[in-house]
């Protein structure tokens, strides 16, 4: 038999269930759901209202006996195990998530918890999951996804695992959705040989000869690459500054370390920025909306360096470049050269050997590229900098030597 059709009344928490009136409220993760028997009156719905709102008075205040407020109530209307169903507690627990995600960070936790929750179950009582579920669910992930996806999922939903232990809907289940280790895969840096093959015979237009010398000769990120504009530019183009990066979504946000950062410039940078502004500067600035978090933007009014239209043919075009398209462009820069293929993030691993061959600064590098400090220069690039390690011995035994003679009190010898 067909179930009674629910219809809206207008009031929070009062809908019309058949011929009846029924008042249903969550409290404390519990759904509350109660049949009145009245007729949908006006005068009815109104009195409704009032119970509900004086029921969920008294829960708060601790005073609250159910069959004071709805006498003639199944007691199995107080559904405590339905909201326990994994469906119910994530609609619950996503709008209070979103608040610290960002639009596009929000719809990949989305897709992350619904792959998850479609493979154990939307209908599972939480309280009723085993360690045994998250790890069939491990099982399930990897089979048909890459590590770093499964991560992500992972950590996703061990978040909405922790969240329904800290409201005492399940025990410890969060901790058993351990991640795969991943293998560390090392940078590929472009030789000198191969970058000027890039530059000579890939590029065969100025901007994009300017772009890829800049994207080596400074380290950034694509995104903010993409998001460069002639307002970062110091006039004497001895420096930029990264204020933002742009997203597959073409939304343009803070960069990484949430913070600016100032890059110096090398000779090659700099002659590559004057191309890159002189092409942009004949563009109108505009303004573009820059995301701090999901509450908070700015809008800075800029002239973007690297814009599709430059070299487009065909009139409607994207004003800006988002990281698949720079993918696409590269891709043909590479088959082009005839150089080994790699994704564009090699600029950046580029940038980090050329100068810790060179027998730069670790926390001068770290720096340029953004780093809080330089422990990921060594975590990351150790190759580039322990081939450097007898020279660096020779050259700090030299600057000893050298204070030694200055100061031949203060070393023994």
């Amino acid at each position: 038999m067909a179930g009674k059709e629910s219809r809206k009344t207008g009031y929070t928490g009062i809908e019309i269930h058949g011929n009846s009136i029924r008042v249903y409220f969550m409290y404390k993760g519990v759904r509350h759901r109660h049949t009145l028997g009245i007729e949908p009156t006006k005068a009815n719905l109104k009195h409704a209202a009032g119970l509900r709102s004086a029921a969920l008075f008294a829960l708060r205040s601790g005073n609250y006996n159910e069959a004071d407020f709805f006498p003639h109530s199944r007691p199995a209307e107080t559904l405590a195990v339905a909201g326990k169903r994994l469906d119910d507690l994530c609609d619950r627990y996503k709008p209070l998530k979103a608040v610290d995600l960002t639009p596009e960070t929000e719809s990949r936790y989305e897709i992350a918890l619904n792959t998850c929750l479609e493979l154990i179950g939307r209908n599972r009582q939480v309280n009723t999951l085993l360690p045994e579920d998250i790890q069939k669910l491990r099982v399930d992930l990897i089979a048909t996804r890459a590590v770093s996806t499964v991560n992500h999922y992972l950590a996703t939903f061990a978040g909405f695992l922790y969240w329904c232990e800290n409201n005492g809907y399940c025990g410890e289940l969060g901790k058993h959705c351990t991640r795969f280790t991943k293998s560390n895969k090392e940078p590929d840096p472009l030789t000198l040989e191969e970058f000027n093959a890039l530059i000579e015979k890939g590029c065969l237009h100025p901007i994009d000869k300017a772009a890829v010398t800049l994207a080596v000769y400074t380290g950034l990120r694509p995104g903010e690459l993409l998001a460069l504009a002639v307002e970062d530019v110091a006039p004497d183009f001895s420096k930029i500054k990264v204020r933002r990066s742009i997203t597959q979504s073409a939304t343009f946000k803070v960069p990484k370390t949430k913070k600016d950062r100032t890059v110096l410039l090398y000779p090659p940078a700099r002659e590559a920025l004057k191309i890159l502004v002189a092409d942009a500067e004949q563009r109108n600035a505009a303004e573009l909306r820059v995301w701090l978090n999901r509450h908070e933007s700015r809008t800075d009014r800029v002239r973007v360096l690297l814009s599709p239209k430059t070299q487009a043919r065909k009139k409607d075009v994207n004003d800006y470049f988002v990281p698949s398209a720079w993918n696409s462009k590269w891709a043909n820069l590479i088959r082009r050269s005839g150089i080994r293929p790699r994704p564009p993030y090699q600029t950046r691993h580029t940038y980090a050997c050329w100068n810790l061959t060179a027998r730069g600064n670790l926390a001068f590098i770290a720096n340029q590229m953004g780093h809080s400090d330089y422990s990921m220069l060594v975590k990351v690039y150790a190759r580039w900098i322990d081939s450097e390690s007898p020279r660096e011995l020779e050259r700090i035994w030299e600057g000893m030597l050298s204070m030694a003679r200055n100061t031949p009190e203060k070393l023994a010898a």
